[in-house]
């Protein structure tokens, strides 16, 4: 389906080089030179900035690649889907945002397929940012993402709400006090996830609706591993702010102590998001109501 100059243009972007894609692709770099000549051709553009050390894609070579992308993830699934018709296997990817794909997720996935043995599913741990983009790209087939992804061309299922709280060690002095306020958590390390998460974006809109700002507070760190995270505030290196969802073992263990915040209210959404011609909707429903029932 996908046509062999398109082919030959995502590996060029992949390895970044003419003759090492020549020697992957088993052609000619004049054969490759001459693909991506009549692509260029094809479309009135030039795909890369000549006289560049770096092979380096023009803004009409990013549009050509993002759309390039999604040619070539649309063709490796219709491909997928036939083979998997064949041997009767139904085969779903599946984007999670890594907060909650070691929560109650996977276990709703596993029930699903342990009821459906036919089933075939691929779990992607990602940032919201990324799968989103990996959605519109039809690199997935649907996810289940903290908060909300905003796209004309995917529709949403609420799963169950969440929220935000601020942890600490047991050690931590915060740890025997009713209630801290904002300005006492300036003075208090923060280890915090990357600015692309859903968890971090929800807190700085949290700050910013009560006129503060996350460069007023002490970040020593920023890490994109929610176990990484609680360990190190278990080991007081740190306080942090994360999903309840995600530590409320720890919290019930007494390894972590949830601190409350005056005036703090950080709810979020689960939300199971799915593009708009996504058409075995059975399948979404019956997610969502095994997700109800391991949630209860």
């Amino acid at each position: 389906m996908i046509d062999p100059k398109i082919e030959t243009f995502l590996k060029l972007c992949e390895i970044g080089n003419f003759t090492k894609t020549a020697k992957a692709m088993n052609l000619s770099q004049p054969a490759v030179s001459h693909q991506i000549k009549l692509l260029e051709e094809e479309f009135s553009i030039k795909i890369f900035y000549p006289y560049r050390s770096v092979l380096t894609l023009t803004p009409e070579g990013e549009i050509l690649y993002k759309y390039a992308k999604r040619v070539a993830s649309i063709s490796a699934a219709a491909r997928q889907a036939l083979e998997d018709l064949k041997r009767h296997i139904g085969r779903f990817v599946v984007g999670v945002t890594p907060t909650i794909s070691n929560f109650v997720v996977s276990k709703v996935l596993v029930a699903y397929c342990n009821e459906h043995p036919d089933t075939h599913i691929q779990i992607l741990t990602d940032t919201i940012q990324n799968i989103d983009n990996k959605l519109r790209s039809f690199e997935l087939d649907w996810a289940i993402v903290e908060g909300s992804i905003a796209s004309k061309s995917c529709r949403s299922i609420l799963l169950d709400t969440d929220f935000l709280c601020v942890v600490a060690s047991p050690q931590h002095p915060f740890a025997k006090q009713s209630t801290v306020g904002l300005d006492q958590l300036k003075r208090e390390r923060l280890i915090l996830r990357p600015q692309s998460t859903g968890t971090r974006a929800l807190f700085e809109s949290y700050l910013f609706a009560h006129s503060q700002s996350i460069e007023d507070f002490n970040v020593v760190i920023e890490i994109d591993d929610v176990a990484a995270t609680k360990d190190l505030v278990m080991q007081n290196f740190g306080l942090s702010v994360m999903a309840h969802s995600a530590c409320k073992e720890e919290i019930a263990n007494k390894q972590l102590v949830m601190i409350p915040v005056q005036d703090c209210k950080m709810i979020r959404e689960i939300n199971l998001v799915y593009h708009h011609d996504f058409t075995h909707t059975e399948v979404l429903k019956e997610i969502q109501r095994l997700f109800t029932m391991l949630q209860g």
